[in-house]
């Protein structure tokens, strides 16, 4: 409708030079009430005998009016946050979940805003809502959970598609919360608590593994050497009395073990 060109007519136009003849009759007085200011974040789209005077806004600053064969519009430009209601939706996996957002749009084209639907506000609310609903119903719950930003994305280039004859530019779609049933919450926790604790067994034995690996490499450095096994129980002595003074350690030849272990084998 905003791209249309017509006509006002012969009438339309005899219309308009007795109200301009008005004006100049009761000029200055008659000013007054021709001269409106726009503000610099709004525009103004003009209507001459129901028809729209040009294909752009006026504004911002002073514009000319007619009395009685003109009207107009303020149109707001400046961005609109528009909360989205929590939206009850199914998940592709079947989990019933309460999902919200904010959407950020601001209108780039007053003409169109005004011609082309009724309640731009309400319209793109409805669809934001329409949107949420549609692409997260084709996700399952931990796509959901893990890619907020791709399904943002996804709406947003869904919402500019359907509200560019509307003169509307989303700039930004936000899904604030994402609320799910309590024994899910517990599901959910229960399985994220088995999977740290899988990773908790898995690296102490992983350590344990490496221990064993590096007292084999070391008992077999120590037997290489005949005088590598006393100088570390000298340190191991070195270490018990620099902890604990209390603890009496009574120093035993190593080849006493050795010979005892000989008698139990041979009798």
């Amino acid at each position: 409708i905003a791209d249309r060109q017509g006509g006002i007519g012969v009438c339309g136009w005899i219309l308009v030079s007795l109200s301009f003849l008005l004006v100049l009759i009761t000029f200055p007085i008659s000013i007054w009430a021709c001269i409106k200011v726009v503000r610099e974040y709004k525009r103004a789209v003009v209507f001459r005998l129901g028809h729209i005077l040009s294909k752009k806004a006026k504004g911002p600053g002073m514009i000319l009016v007619l009395p009685c064969t003109d009207t107009f519009i303020k149109v707001d430009l400046r961005t609109v946050a528009c909360k989205i209601p929590p939206q009850e939706i199914l998940t592709r996996d079947a989990v019933t979940a309460q999902v919200d957002g904010v959407v950020h749009y601001r209108i780039h084209s007053a003409v169109s805003a005004v011609a082309n639907v009724t309640d731009v506000h309400s319209a793109t609310l409805l669809l934001a809502q329409t949107a949420l609903r549609n692409v997260l119903g084709t996700q399952s719950l931990a796509q959901v959970l893990a890619g907020r930003e791709e399904i943002a994305h996804s709406i947003q280039a869904t919402l500019n598609s359907a509200t560019e004859q509307w003169g509307v530019k989303v700039a930004r779609v936000e899904i604030r919360d994402i609320r799910i049933p309590v024994a899910m919450q517990r599901a959910m926790a229960a399985e994220a608590e088995a999977a740290q604790e899988k990773k908790a067994k898995v690296v102490a034995a992983e350590g344990e593994m490496n221990s064993s690996k590096a007292l084999q490499r070391a008992a077999m450095v120590l037997s290489e050497s005949p005088a590598a096994l006393p100088l570390r129980y000298l340190q191991t002595l070195t270490a018990v009395a620099a902890q604990n003074n209390s603890t009496i350690v009574f120093p035993l030849p190593m080849n006493m073990f050795g010979s005892l272990g000989q008698k139990r084998t041979g009798g």
